[in-house]
């Protein structure tokens, strides 16, 4: 018999009652150190007082009206996102694949608006994940997400992830985009040299070509920067973003130039929901912080003694770990076992962390991890590799002896 709630993910029997920064505790009174964070969304841990005191001062006065009104929280967000990044304009979503939706549009709708109706295919990378409905899906490429659900929406041309060349070659006369994470998260934590980024801004230039950045998973601080692309010196024509700017409210935006959002004129596009009031309260909060004096000077310092831990781990522990990458705060651990066993000897050990594509655990603490928070995850991961060096010798002595 189908259970009540539709039966899409493999949930894991912990029920939690409540956060506590970076930690979440369950019903039972156990205590877990959360790496997970809501998967990259919870920037600011659990409960932060500042984040609860804005959403219940707004839920006080105004829940919704709709965009048939004016949003004064929404145009204040939109006016310091403005000030922060390449932006001329944002349209509020509630979700990261919402915000794709809305930059996989705005860029056909430019080159339509240019004169070029012909141009609506958008080149995409191996590995990519840009969300579960049928446009990102097929986006996305990944057969897994795919299958059942054909006929696959068309427009997309794949080629392998970081290869400039290949890219180059994929550019044809109705090309419109490029649409590419500057991190691959759920890809398994991939990190392409600056130089593919910049070849590729390059290449837009060249072509004619719009480049849309997703940054759902390595926006609002996560690497270290407001935005990853800020480590290249590019900027993009479009941006996608999510999880981070509501630190665990559901809220995304679509950024863009004046220039790439030239098509989007009035009924064009639209959301029921978006960059409703609540939202809107919860994300200035969240920019009140992340832009705060010294809170990226932490993210890189907590990111830079976590790379060092993690060398150290791997290098006492290659039976388990193979290799340490990433940028900032979203990192990951390329297992030399399967990942789905180390995840769950950490689980194990108190530390929550959530899988990746490669055969990868990611790590994605709240972005005001503390320095003894990042020990205590370091001994809680080097722990697990001990469990699972035991596991394997006694496995082999069972072997042998049989």
């Amino acid at each position: 018999m189908i259970t009540a709630v539709l039966p899409t993910y493999a949930r894991i029997d912990l029920e939690f009652e409540r956060g506590e920064g970076c930690w979440l505790v369950t019903t039972d009174g156990r205590r877990f150190l959360d790496f997970t964070a809501g998967i990259a969304v919870n920037v600011l841990g659990h409960a932060h007082p500042y984040l609860a005191e804005a959403l219940a001062e707004q839920a006080k006065k105004l829940w919704h009206t709709s965009n048939l009104f004016r949003i004064p929280g929404g145009e204040k967000l939109a006016d310091r996102m403005k000030a922060s990044t390449f932006a001329d304009t944002m349209f509020f979503t509630n979700s990261g694949a919402e915000a794709l939706e809305c930059a996989i549009k705005m860029a056909r709708k430019y080159q339509y608006a240019s004169g070029h109706p012909q141009k609506n295919r958008i080149i995409t990378f191996e590995g990519a994940f840009h969300g579960r409905t049928l446009a990102t899906i097929a986006a996305g490429g990944n057969a897994k997400y795919l299958e059942g659900f054909g006929p696959d929406m068309p427009g997309f041309d794949q080629v392998p992830f970081g290869d400039l060349a290949a890219a180059r070659a994929a550019v044809t006369d109705e090309t419109a985009a490029i649409l590419v994470e500057p991190v691959q998260g759920e890809g398994g934590v991939r990190v392409p040299s600056p130089d593919f980024l910049k070849g590729l801004r390059a290449l837009c230039d060249e072509k004619g070509l719009l480049l849309v950045l997703d940054e759902v998973q390595s926006g609002v601080g996560r690497t270290g920067k407001l935005f990853a692309h800020e480590w290249t010196g590019i900027t993009p024509d479009i941006m996608a973003v999510a999880k981070g700017i509501g630190g665990g409210f559901p809220m995304g935006a679509c950024l863009a130039t004046e220039d790439a959002a030239k098509g989007m004129t009035l009924g064009t596009h639209g959301s029921t929901y978006g960059g409703n009031p609540l939202a809107m309260a919860v994300g200035n909060a969240v920019l009140d912080i992340v832009l705060a004096e010294g809170f990226l000077d932490h993210v890189n310092a907590m990111a830079g003694r976590l790379t060092q831990r993690l060398a150290e781990i791997r290098d006492r522990h290659p039976s388990v770990i193979a290799e340490v990458r990433g940028q900032g705060l979203l990192m990951g651990l390329k297992a030399a076992v399967p990942a789905p066993d180390l995840v769950t000897a950490l689980r194990a050990e108190g530390l929550l962390v959530p899988g990746a594509g490669e055969n990868v655990v990611r790590l994605l603490p709240p972005l005001n991890v503390s320095e003894e928070e990042v020990g205590i995850a370091a001994d809680k991961i080097e722990a697990a590799c001990r469990r699972i060096e035991a596991s394997l010798a006694a496995e082999k002595v069972k072997g042998a002896a049989e």
